[in-house]
């Protein structure tokens, strides 16, 4: 994720500034977390992890909504040939 949003040819110039702020400050404090927590049990490492995807999720559907792309409602109701 912390790669993406600093990769132009990612999402860097797809994100609001507000966007990228929050996706930063999620990245930060989850790597923090891993920094501080390395002996945590794996429930606890799964549980960061949904804690960062509920903040990234949202915002990277949302880019692709505004850059055009289709949501898996529309993908749902298409008729295979």
């Amino acid at each position: 994720m912390k790669n993406q949003i600093s990769d132009k040819d990612k999402l860097a110039d797809k994100l609001e500034s507000d966007e990228k702020e929050k996706v930063e400050a999620a990245v930060k404090e989850a790597l923090e977390w891993l920094d501080d927590n390395q002996s945590s049990e794996k429930e606890d490492y799964k549980e960061k992890l949904k804690e960062v995807e509920a903040v990234c999720n949202p915002i990277i559907t949302a880019v692709y909504q505004r850059l055009g792309g289709a949501s898996t409602e529309e993908d749902d109701s298409r008729d295979e040939l």
